[in-house]
C-alpha cells in the first residue's frame, strides 16, 4: 500500500524531508530515532513515570522562561496546557523509540519537543506541524539542551518510581514482621556454615529478615536524595550558554512546585553535566537492597528444603507443579524468581558503573544506558517483591514439631547447657551423641544430670535465645 497524503504529513529536519504519520503528534526526530534504533523491542513508553517527568520538566522549563521574559505568555498557555496533559499520563503512545539509543538522549528530548509542540499547537487552533507558531526547538527547547534537561527528566522518573518501590519495600517488610510476631515462641536451633549453631527462635530468624530491609529502606531514601541535585540552566555543558539571566533559579523553583520533590541545582553545572555520580550512588543503593533479597530468598528456599529430605522447617506456598517427569514435585518457583531478579538488579549495577566512567569529558553520552539500567531494576525489583510477598512471603507456615524433633536431638543445644553442665561436660556430652546418635536431651536425662524442671528452665526461650519481646513490640 503506497503513502497518501491523508496518511502522512511531510517534515523537515537538517538530513531533509521525512514522512511522519499524519495522526501523530511526534515529528521529524522522533521519526529517525524510530527508524535508526530497532534495537531491544523496549520502548520510551514502557516506563510511563519518565515520560510524566518530562511534561514536568518542560513545564518548568516553560514557566521560567516566561519568568525571565523570554517565552510570551500567549505562548506558554497552550505549552503548559500540553505538559499537564503529559504528566496527567496522556499520550504515552507517542514515545516509541528505543530505549537503546545514540546521541545521549537526544531522540528523546526531541520526542517530548515534537510532542507537546503539537499538542500545544492544537490547543491554540493550528495544525500539527505549523511549527512557526509553536516549535519544538525554539519553544519547546528555549534555553535548554538535552544535556541538561536529559539527566533532570531522569532523575526525576527515577524518583516517582523510586516512591513505588520504598512503598513495596515495607509491604515485604511488614509481612516479615507478621511472620516475626506470630513465630516469636517457636524455638529453633540457628545454623553458621550450615552446621547447628545455637538456638534461637524462629520469631526472630523473620525480624532479622525484616529488620535487614528496613535497613535498605533507609539506604534507597538516603541515596535517592542524590537525583534530586539537577543541571537545569547549565544548557550545553554546564555554562549556561543561551540560558537567561535568573533561568536557573527560576526553572528549580517551578520544578519543585510541580513535582513536590526538593529538587535542587547543583553548585558546580560543569561537574553536574559531566558527572553521573547521583545515578551511580542510587544504582549501589538498588544492588545492596537486590543482595538482600537474593540472600534471604535463599534461605528460605534452604529452610523449606526436603520436604522430607532436607530441612523442612517452613512451608512455602505451592505455586505450580515442579517438574515434568517427577510427580509430587514442588519447587521454590517465587523465591527462585526473586533471586535471580535480584542477579540481574546486580547486572545492571555494573552497567551503571562502567558507563559513569566512560563518560568523555563535558558529557556522558551514554546517560540512555544508565537510565534503561535503573528504570528497569526499579521495576523488575517493585513488581517482584509485590510477588514475593503475596504469593510466598503472606502463606508461609511453621512446622512446629520439626523443630521440638530438631532441638531433641541436636548437638548444638549442648552449647545453651554449658552454664549449668561446664564446657568439659559439655564436649562429652557432644561426643557420646555424636558416637550413640542419641539426643544430647535424651542424654542428660538418662545420666541424671539436669531435673526435669532445671531443663525447662534452661530451655524457655528467654532464657536460650536472648529472646527480648519488647524489641519487636511496635515494630
Amino acid at each position: 500500500m503506497g503513502l497518501s497524503a491523508q496518511e502522512f504529513r511531510t517534515e523537515t529536519d537538517l538530513l531533509g524531508d521525512i514522512k511522519v504519520p499524519t495522526d501523530a503528534y511526534y515529528g521529524a526526530q522522533a521519526a529517525r530515532g524510530m527508524e535508526n534504533f530497532q534495537i531491544s523491542g523496549q520502548y520510551i513508553n514502557d516506563y510511563p513515570e519518565f515520560i510524566k517527568a518530562w511534561g514536568m520538566v518542560k513545564l518548568a522549563c516553560a514557566k521560567a522562561n516566561t519568568d525571565a521574559g523570554k517565552m510570551k505568555p500567549e505562548i506558554l498557555k497552550p505549552i503548559e496546557e500540553a505538559c499537564n496533559e503529559l504528566i496527567q499520563g496522556k499520550y504515552i503512545d507517542q514515545f516509541m523509540i528505543d530505549l537503546y539509543q545514540g546521541g545521549a538522549g537526544t531522540s528523546t528530548n526531541m520526542n517530548a519537543n515534537e510532542v507537546l509542540a503539537n499538542i500545544a499547537l492544537e490547543k491554540a487552533g493550528f495544525q500539527k506541524g505549523d511549527y512557526k507558531q509553536i516549535s519544538p526547538n525554539d519553544h519547546l527547547n528555549m534555553s535548554q539542551s538535552t544535556n541538561d534537561t536529559y539527566p533532570s527528566s531522569l532523575k526525576l522518573g527515577m524518583l516517582l518510581y523510586n516512591d513505588q518501590l520504598i512503598e513495596e519495600l515495607t509491604a515485604l517488610t511488614k509481612s516479615f514482621r507478621n511472620l516475626g510476631h506470630t513465630n516469636i515462641d517457636i524455638v529453633k536451633m540457628g545454623r553458621t556454615e550450615f552446621q547447628d549453631a545455637v538456638p534461637m527462635t524462629v520469631g526472630q530468624e523473620f525480624h532479622s529478615f525484616a529488620a535487614m530491609l528496613e535497613w535498605d529502606v533507609a539506604n534507597i531514601k538516603h541515596a535517592s536524595e542524590s537525583l534530586l541535585v539537577m543541571n537545569l540552566g547549565g544548557t550545553a555543558i554546564g555554562t549556561g550558554l543561551n540560558a537567561p539571566e535568573g533561568y536557573d533559579e527560576y526553572v528549580v523553583k517551578h520544578l519543585k512546585q510541580i513535582s513536590g520533590y526538593e529538587v535542587h541545582n547543583a553548585e558546580d553545572m560543569i561537574a553536574a553535566t559531566s558527572s553521573l555520580q547521583g545515578f551511580v550512588v542510587y544504582s549501589s543503593a538498588l544492588k545492596t537492597l537486590a543482595t538482600t533479597l537474593s540472600k534471604i530468598s535463599n534461605d528460605l528456599i534452604n529452610l523449606s528444603s526436603g520436604p522430607r529430605n532436607g530441612l523442612f522447617e517452613i512451608n512455602l506456598p505451592p505455586r505450580q507443579p515442579g517438574s515434568s517427569i517427577m510427580p509430587g514435585k514442588v519447587n521454590p518457583v517465587i523465591p527462585e524468581l526473586m533471586a535471580f531478579v535480584s542477579y540481574r538488579v546486580i547486572g545492571n549495577d555494573v552497567t551503571v558503573n562502567m558507563a559513569a566512567s566512560d563518560g568523555d569529558l563535558q558529557l556522558n553520552a551514554y546517560e540512555p544506558v544508565v537510565g534503561l539500567s535503573i528504570f528497569e531494576s526499579q521495576k523488575i525489583l517493585t513488581n517482584t517483591m509485590q510477588t514475593f510477598r503475596l504469593q510466598c512471603i503472606d502463606g508461609i507456615t511453621v512446622n512446629e514439631e520439626v523443630h521440638k524433633r530438631n532441638l531433641e536431638t541436636t548437638i548444638g543445644i549442648v552449647t545453651a547447657l554449658n552454664p549449668v553442665l561446664g564446657h568439659h561436660m559439655g564436649d562429652e556430652l557432644a561426643k557420646e551423641s555424636k558416637e550413640t546418635g542419641k539426643g544430647i536431651l535424651e542424654l542428660v536425662r538418662e545420666k541424671k544430670l539436669l531435673t526435669e524442671a532445671q531443663i525447662e528452665e534452661l530451655l524457655a526461650p528467654e532464657n536460650m535465645t536472648g529472646l527480648d519481646k519488647s524489641k519487636y513490640k511496635n515494630k
